[in-house]
């Protein structure tokens, strides 16, 4: 018997969904397919990267916009390690009993983030359901290295929902990032099969407590597309993140990174994300992503500052 070592790896990274029978992953439309990653910016951030021994949602979720963004010197940092508790049908980042946590992880994010020249940096994390707060203070750490080592620098974070973990969003709310992000990623019928893990109803209260905690901060969410949802689902779930007071929506196309994760149902065209975020924009978000490869960090800090833009207009009126 041969066996291939990238199906061995895949099977260690991900040993709960072995037992899933394989789903034909099929063919990208040409709106989806993206270059090789290149380019001389693309080798620095990934030397610097790996000198400080970091690790990036953008190689571990297999984003593919890393080219692009990397080239740029654009990298979304991952804290507490790069194995999750949960196992979201959806998701590339290893699952298993993640490592204690690295206390001098926060100071190396800073250093990177100032050697990197970062106008604005995003954070997000594995969710740590093995830890008391979740990992709250973690990210509050981080938070506090980065403005201290680059006081200048702007920062989104993106968090899991902290689920049963009291008191967590507000302790990560006060340490003040600029962007509070967290993904409702899906609508509600699907959380059972697409996000068996979480809670719908928790993670629009995690967005509508922190307006409560600080109105200022920024509020983000994301969604998938292309997992089975109709138009009207989708629109309700916009309806639920402006009840909650949410600033700014990305919505992309889900892409199925292994034949063992969740199917792709359909392919979303340009044409209908071109209408999604027409629809969000009427219902009052401040700023809209919507487009195939649109992910939660693609383009931050210039959708940051178009976010701010827009505030400050809403404002002026």
């Amino acid at each position: 018997m041969t066996y291939n070592p990238d199906l061995l790896d895949k099977a260690k990274r991900h040993p709960e969904k072995q037992k899933n029978p394989d789903r034909p992953m099929g063919q990208k439309p040409e709106w989806i397919r993206v270059r090789a990653p290149q380019g001389p910016g693309y080798g620095e951030t990934h030397a610097i990267v790996k000198n400080f021994k970091l690790t990036t949602v953008c190689e571990e979720a297999g984003c593919p916009n890393i080219g692009e963004c990397w080239n740029k010197k654009h990298a979304t940092f991952m804290i507490m390690g790069e194995v999750c508790t949960r196992a979201c049908a959806f998701c590339n980042v290893a699952t298993g009993k993640p490592d204690e946590l690295d206390k001098m992880e926060p100071l190396r994010i800073g250093v990177a983030v100032e050697k990197m020249g970062l106008k604005h940096v995003v954070i997000t994390s594995v969710d740590r359901d093995d830890l008391a707060d979740g990992g709250a203070e973690h990210f509050v750490k981080t938070i506090e290295a980065i403005r201290f080592k680059a006081p200048e620098t702007t920062i989104e974070i993106l968090t899991p929902d902290f689920k049963k973990k009291t008191g967590a969003v507000d302790i990560v709310a006060k340490s003040g990032p600029d962007v509070f992000n967290h993904n409702l990623e899906t609508i509600p019928r699907l959380y059972p099969t697409v996000r068996p893990g979480a809670r719908y109803y928790t993670s629009l209260r995690l967005l509508d407590r922190v307006k409560e905690v600080d109105s200022e901060i920024y509020t983000k969410s994301g969604l998938m597309v292309g997992l089975g949802e109709s138009i009207e689902e989708v629109g309700q779930v916009l309806d639920d993140l402006r009840a909650a007071g949410v600033d700014f929506l990305t919505v992309g196309q889900y892409l199925q990174p292994t034949p063992k994760h969740a199917p792709v149902d359909r392919f979303w065209t340009p044409e209908e994300f071109a209408s999604l975020e027409k629809m969000a924009r009427a219902k009052g978000f401040l700023m809209v992503s919507s487009s195939p490869l649109t992910r939660s960090s693609h383009h931050a800090g210039d959708d940051f500052e178009k976010l701010k833009a827009a505030r400050a207009a809403k404002q002026a009126i």
